[in-house]
């Protein structure tokens, strides 16, 4: 495994981290606790979860996947040997089995401490903000469109001094953001140089279908220190090809496909073109599409998930492959001619 560490922190964390939101839907607390077995066997000492998960929400699993990591800690006594990172839910219609309100005082001390309790632990290494409050463009939505009737007031000056005070408690060491955009995360940055604790990652959704955050956000990362934690590095599987000649049993898409974002036609082209690359080079596509991302400079750590060990050994082992300048000349033409399909 390779490592590297949170920006403004000496916190080490593995250039993978396992991702667990299948945990308490398509897998079971056993199979969640045999990935985490496994993943911490090989080097991995990162894991992010979220208040909102097992996915897709739902008011009977809510709050599955912190409870089967929680089990997972408690019958090992490795919480000490691993960096936790969870989220809180922002207003959106279909978590309102969760909480309705925003991003206050009441709603962060009622989603830390339920957090804390299902994972069975007293502090939490990265807390981050699941999405924006704010009307903007996420969760596949290419552009912004502002809308006059958006009753949001800019609110990132008392966001931070809210979590600053449960950092002060000790019930979390540090804070990040997830599916930002450039100005959320600038806006955020801004508040941090008059003294408000520092957002240090953003989570965002990030792969060969959808280098977005390439146009704007690197240069913010780069030039305020902050580490991006790509989400989806392989499109909910499309990037593994198993879509492109059948639909599997079973899969994500087939079970729920209201997440059909990487499913377009647009993907589907841009797929079968990186498919060929990977197969003349001998490579998995799933390798290649993970080791594209897990190589990009501004990438702190790469979030996988697999609902099968099988899945979970490939993904993992990605981290020993470093894809070559021809390789990576190849997948720029792809992207040059059909770039971003799915944002």
């Amino acid at each position: 495994m390779k490592y590297t560490t949170l920006p403004d922190t000496d916190i080490k964390v593995s250039k993978i981290c396992l991702g667990s939101m299948t945990w308490g839907e398509q897998n079971t607390e056993a199979e969640g606790h045999e990935q985490l077995d496994y993943a911490i066997d090989q080097g991995i000492n990162f894991i992010d979860t979220a208040e909102l998960y097992s996915v897709p929400a739902n008011k009977d699993t809510q709050g599955s996947t912190e409870k089967i990591i929680g089990s997972w800690l408690h019958k090992t006594g490795k919480r000490k040997e691993l960096v936790i990172a969870t989220k809180i839910v922002g207003p959106r219609d279909f978590v309102e089995h969760i909480r309705t309100g925003g991003f206050t005082k009441d709603e962060f001390t009622d989603a830390i401490d339920k957090s804390l309790k299902r994972l069975q632990t007293d502090y939490i290494d990265l807390y981050q903000l699941h999405w924006p409050e704010r009307n903007t463009n996420f969760f596949g939505v290419r552009g912004y469109v502002h809308d006059e009737e958006e009753r949001w007031n800019d609110n990132f000056k008392e966001v931070l001094g809210y979590l600053q005070d449960f950092i002060k408690a000790g019930k979390i060491r540090h804070i990040g953001l997830s599916n930002e955009t450039p100005y959320g995360v600038m806006r955020y940055a801004e508040e941090a140089r008059n003294g408000m604790p520092k957002m240090i990652t953003v989570q965002n959704p990030y792969s060969l279908l959808n280098r977005k955050d390439e146009v704007g956000l690197t240069e913010v990362l780069h030039r305020e220190n902050i580490g991006h934690l790509p989400y989806s590095p392989l499109g909910f599987g499309q990037l593994t090809g198993k879509y492109l000649d059948e639909t599997p049993k079973n899969a994500r898409v087939t079970l729920f496909p209201q997440f059909s974002r990487y499913h377009n036609e647009k993907s589907f082209e841009a797929t079968r073109a990186y498919n060929q690359i990977a197969k003349n080079h001998g490579i998995s596509l799933a390798q290649m599409a993970l080791a594209f991302v897990n190589q990009q400079p501004f990438v702190t750590s790469t979030i996988i998930g697999a609902t099968s060990i099988k899945q979970l050994k490939e993904n993992i082992g990605s981290i020993d492959i470093t894809l070559s300048d021809a390789i990576i000349k190849e997948i720029e033409a792809v992207h040059e001619n059909n770039p971003n399909p799915a944002p």
